[in-house]
């Protein structure tokens, strides 16, 4: 299978490119970047020397089309629109990992600030735990955000039972979540030894989070990230309010049950840690603490990971038939 990747030089198109070298079905054939054209995989990204050979080009969409069966489109939000239509009209299977085709229309231009050019076309949404069959069928998938991965699937059982009323996501991540550009946010000092919360109320994943679990039942969702000084990771605490009292061990069962047949779901008794997952595909979850009409469970999940470039090799191994853990079947990187 010939694998190209457009917007190589990036942290989802490193982890693509160190991922892929695994992949016992894949070859990748071609990696674009205009600032990087011509430099060695290796140099732009230190931790894949003598791993690729491959150099990246600044090549038209039409020779990516054409040398490839499947093209990740690692591009920042508003620019991956301005490739999916060329590479689909070329007969070429895209798993997109920006944000463009995540969102009804409407909801993406309120929330992104701007106008949509590819409106008519639809992707399916490339979360395997809720639409595996969807994945297999189709040609364009819209890779999940990080936070949405680790927010969706740690409530999705309670609001699929019906169960939930209210949720409140507190979601901490690592500083790779904001990509490679240095900013006020992440820079070192202000991130070191503090906590930080930001877009409160406003975060732009809040719209995909309800969206996914609005498909599952009706209830309240409420969202607050905060960067915290790691380099990987998602934990997620969902405080579920739900509208029967329920114990420990329903909550577990309802959990257990829904992700039973998942390859990369595991469903803990113990307290999820990010350790436990760095590196890696799974999502972690735990607790499942009850207090009163309050269910609290725990998410954590790889940003890079099972929230970005893992989840995408993921839905390429369904969308082409293969083994979905295919490339992907490795343990967390703890401690």
């Amino acid at each position: 299978m010939k694998v190209g990747i457009i917007g190589g030089s990036g942290y989802t198109g490193g982890e693509l490119l160190r991922l892929l070298a695994n992949h016992p079905n894949a070859e990748i054939v071609a990696v674009t970047s205009r600032k990087f054209k011509g430099k060695s995989i290796g140099v732009v990204h230190p931790h894949l020397s003598a791993i690729s050979d491959l150099s990246f080009e600044d090549l038209p969409t039409s020779e990516v089309a054409k040398r490839s069966d499947v093209v990740f489109t690692a591009v920042p939000h508003k620019a991956a629109m301005g490739y999916v239509p060329d590479l689909l009209a070329q007969n070429v299977k895209v798993v997109d990992l920006s944000a463009d085709y995540r969102l009804a229309p409407a909801i993406y231009e309120s929330t992104y600030e701007t106008t949509h050019t590819d409106q008519a076309r639809k992707a399916t949404y490339g979360l395997p735990e809720l639409h595996r069959a969807e994945i297999k069928r189709s040609d364009l998938v819209a890779n999940p955000g990080c936070f949405p991965t680790g927010a969706i699937l740690a409530a999705a059982p309670l609001v699929k039972a019906a169960k939930a009323e209210r949720i409140v996501f507190d979601s901490k991540t690592g500083i790779s979540g904001a990509g490679m550009m240095p900013s006020d946010v992440t820079h070192y000092p202000n991130v070191a030894e503090n906590v930080a919360p930001y877009e409160v109320t406003t975060h732009r994943h809040l719209p995909e989070i309800k969206q996914e679990l609005a498909l599952l039942g009706k209830c309240k969702i409420h969202f607050t990230p905060h960067i915290i000084p790691s380099v990987r990771g998602i934990l997620t605490t969902a405080h579920i309010f739900v509208k029967e009292t329920l114990t420990s061990e329903d909550a577990l069962e309802l959990y257990e049950d829904m992700y039973a047949s998942e390859p990369f779901m595991r469903i803990l008794e113990t307290m999820p840690s990010l350790s436990a997952v760095r590196g890696s595909n799974f999502c972690d979850i735990g607790c499942f603490d009850v207090e009163g009409d309050r269910v609290v469970v725990i998410s954590a999940i790889d940003n890079m990971v099972k929230g970005a470039s893992g989840q995408a090799i993921q839905n390429m191994n369904l969308m082409f038939g293969l083994g979905e853990k295919s490339g992907l079947w490795a343990p967390g990187m703890a401690p």
